[in-house]
């Protein structure tokens, strides 16, 4: 369970950080066109301008939780705050794109692909880490 649970952490978090990073700083104009069918250029340029700029603004944000999780792994792991507020986060993601179903419909087969991956990815390191931070007496 250890191992598994730390492959979809590393994984979900290694994705993390790469697509905030990028989308964020690097190039959201090929994130759209790649994850969405969207060709930005076609946009409005006040729309387009707004809606990257919301984007760019997220993506940081999902860098900046991407950090957060490489920097405290162990306490992630070992700790229940940080463990709560890491599946918290994390089940916010998940939750957000079961409301997405539910309210705009099906999404493509990219967007199915990353909700059960991180769905598999929660339940292994939530049902790792009840053992190991049961297990775990800070000294």
């Amino acid at each position: 369970m250890k191992f598994i649970s730390y492959f979809f952490f590393y994984t979900y978090i290694g994705l993390v950080c790469l697509a905030g990073i990028w989308g964020a700083f690097f190039n959201a104009h090929l994130d759209f066109s790649l994850l969405m069918g969207l060709d930005t250029s076609e946009l409005p340029e006040g729309i387009r301008n707004n809606l990257l700029s919301q984007y760019r603004f997220l993506r940081a944000l999902e860098f900046g939780f991407g950090l957060f999780a490489l920097l405290f792994t162990r306490e992630i792991f070992t700790q229940k705050k940080f463990n709560s507020l890491f599946l918290v986060i994390m089940a916010s993601g998940i939750l957000a794109r079961v409301a997405s179903l539910a309210y705009e419909g099906s999404p493509n087969w990219m967007m199915y692909f990353f909700m059960i991956y991180e769905i598999i990815g929660f339940i292994f390191i939530y049902l790792h880490t009840r053992q190991s931070i049961q297990a775990y007496v800070p000294t």
